[in-house]
């Protein structure tokens, strides 16, 4: 028996076909795109090929883009160019504020004096409070920005009290050289980097002041569609951080490979007091508490304009779940 559809039949049961809910699955991923810097155990991970090995059997290449700060890595992950990377405490904190299209998904535990204030060693600045009126470079929206703030609280001073000028690593070293501004706040390992030029004095590192954290963030969609490749990523940084911290001569010379820096500035890199490559992992409430209370601060000081709320911008697999 054949059965005789009208026009108008038809066209009702498309039209409910189309209204029907329908299942979408991502598809696999093809890729991992990776923004790196310099500071941070991705050079590490990039170095032994640890992601290639691991998402090998999943056909999934790995691409990596090397970014001389957190801000500009974290710009692009949010316009989509990146999926998964490494920054220092601050700079998800303005992507967030700027409504940033990324998450957090990892933290690892920073050195008690990665970073510092650096001045001309024949400089006459002596102390923070010669810093009143001095032109101070750091990178806007990094974790040096951070760094300024507290190192000049501790001293009972604020931004208010310096002209910041804002400025990335490479810039910041041709400018103190040039004798163009008064100080250059930085992390590691431009710190350890800067240490062993003989025109360079430190003046106050970040030692006693609080708990530094890192921050690995993936792209908000990316994360949705492949969380398990995300999972795997942060698992495999935080086995590399083990095994490199059991083995810091090694470590060293797979980083200054990657980097182009030297062994020995690695080695202070890596060997200073607090830092250990092992203390990393998903997100837990300490670090959103912390990493919320630098978010307020920077809203305090209408730095940021509008407030972050962090928990809200964390993943975890257990949220994933």
């Amino acid at each position: 028996m054949s059965i005789k559809l009208s026009r108008r039949s038809a066209l009702a049961m498309g039209m409910a076909a189309l209204a029907a809910p329908t299942i979408l699955r991502a598809a696999p991923a093809r890729e991992l795109r990776v923004g790196w810097q310099k500071g941070g155990l991705l050079g590490l991970v990039k170095g032994e090929g640890a992601f290639e090995k691991a998402f090998a059997d999943q056909g999934i290449r790995v691409s990596w883009s090397e970014f001389t700060s957190g801000p500009p890595l974290l710009e692009a992950m949010s316009a989509n160019a990146l999926d998964f990377g490494y920054t220092g405490n601050v700079p998800p904190i303005f992507a967030h504020a700027a409504r940033g299209n990324l998450l957090f998904v990892g933290a690892a535990q920073g050195s008690h004096e990665g970073h510092a204030i650096l001045v001309p060693k024949d400089s006459p600045i002596q102390t923070v409070d010669d810093l009143k009126g001095q032109t101070i470079a750091f990178k806007r929206g990094s974790s040096a920005h951070y760094a300024t703030i507290k190192i000049l609280a501790a001293a009972g001073l604020t931004l208010d009290d310096i002209k910041p000028q804002d400025l990335a690593p490479p810039d910041a070293i041709a400018a103190f050289d040039a004798g163009a501004i008064g100080a250059w706040t930085i992390w590691d390992p431009y710190f350890a980097m800067a240490q062993e030029r003989p025109n360079t004095r430190v003046l106050r590192t970040t030692e006693g002041l609080e708990p530094d954290y890192n921050f690995y963030s993936a792209n908000a969609d990316y994360t949705k569609e492949h969380p398990e490749i995300v999972r795997r990523a942060v698992e495999v940084v935080a086995d590399v951080g083990k095994r490199g911290q059991a083995n810091l001569t090694d470590t060293g010379k797979i980083f200054a490979k990657e980097t182009g820096l030297s062994e020995s500035i690695m080695t202070r890199f890596l060997t200073r007091n607090g830092s250990d490559l092992g203390l990393l992992g998903f997100v837990e409430p300490k670090h959103i508490t912390y990493e919320q209370g630098v978010a307020d601060q920077f809203y305090k000081l209408k730095i940021i304009p509008r407030e972050v709320d962090i928990a809200s911008v964390v993943w975890t697999p257990e949220t994933a779940s």
